[in-house]
């Protein structure tokens, strides 16, 4: 049961976060956050710290409380604000249906 719907209206929102994932968010990209964080999953995206301050893994944390994370193969990363884009563009896929990456992409 989703109470706010992401539409193309929000790519600025993304482009927003793109360039500063980390930080004060206006309030259209909070908006946007909230309802990719919401309670509505079957499971969450998090970061596993792999080496501390260095290297991170993506992985899946299921609904169920106390179940294990699942780690997702290849998924690993050497830049935190790297990993929080990524997780971002997953999440925008999930909730659309649509590639960020070719939405945010320049028109010639």
């Amino acid at each position: 049961m989703a109470r706010y719907q992401i539409s193309d209206a929000d790519l600025t929102f993304a482009r927003e976060f793109m360039d500063t994932p980390i930080g004060y968010h206006s309030p259209g990209l909070q908006r946007v956050l909230n309802r990719m964080r919401g309670s509505d999953w079957n499971f969450k995206y998090v970061l596993i710290v792999v080496e501390r301050y260095s290297r991170w893994q993506l992985g899946r944390m299921p609904a169920e409380r106390g179940a294990r994370v699942e780690p997702v193969e290849g998924a690993f990363y050497s830049d935190l604000l790297d990993a929080e884009r990524d997780i971002f563009k997953r999440r925008w896929k999930d909730l659309t249906g649509q590639n960020l990456d070719t939405l945010l992409t320049p028109e010639s």
